[in-house]
């Protein structure tokens, strides 16, 4: 079992890109949707996930905050094609950047298809309260926001958010609680 901890932030601007690593392509579906979650009929998330050639499911706690257990295993591609195009409401798509700002590694998630628009860089943290670079496109912090989480842009992507969601920091999860 790992804890992960992982903070997220929208993007001031695109200055990061001139420092991108490594790009890759991702897709992934949910084997327990959103609706599960909110109605306290799943304590966790679990994922397919594919990037290139290789595949995991991953299992994610639901509680609150920005850290949460975490649990990530291998599976054969094969596999994991066949549950994205069976099992799954819905696939993600997205291009995910690495860059690296002070031997940390920001992973940016440049979003694809209904979610096209929305940028989300995540830190990964060895500790809550330890400190980390803000370089100057690092934006607003949004790790508390439900909204932002992939399994709720599966079934409420980007596209359809509305002005307010957009911009507001206080908008309902999909929990039924203020964030």
């Amino acid at each position: 079992m790992g804890i992960e901890i992982e903070r997220k932030f929208l993007l001031a601007n695109d200055d990061w890109r001139a420092a991108v690593a490594q790009s890759k392509h991702i897709a992934q579906g949910y084997l327990i949707d959103v609706r599960a979650l909110r109605d306290g009929a799943a304590r966790a998330s679990v994922r397919v996930r594919i990037s290139g050639e290789q595949a995991w499911l991953n299992i994610k706690s639901v509680q609150r905050g920005i850290a949460r257990i975490e649990y990530e295993l291998p599976l054969p591609l094969t596999d994991a094609q066949s549950m994205l195009e069976t099992l799954c409401d819905g696939v993600l798509e997205k291009t995910r950047h690495h860059v690296k700002i002070d031997g940390w590694l920001f992973e940016i998630d440049e979003f694809r298809g209904d979610n096209r628009g929305l940028l989300v860089a995540e830190v990964e943290l060895p500790a809550m309260d330890a400190s980390f670079p803000h370089p100057a496109w690092l934006g607003r912090e949004v790790s508390n926001l439900e909204r932002y989480y992939n399994v709720n842009l599966v079934e409420h992507p980007f596209a359809a958010w509305s002005a307010d969601e957009r911009d507001a920091t206080d908008a309902p999860s999909v929990y039924g609680e203020h964030v």
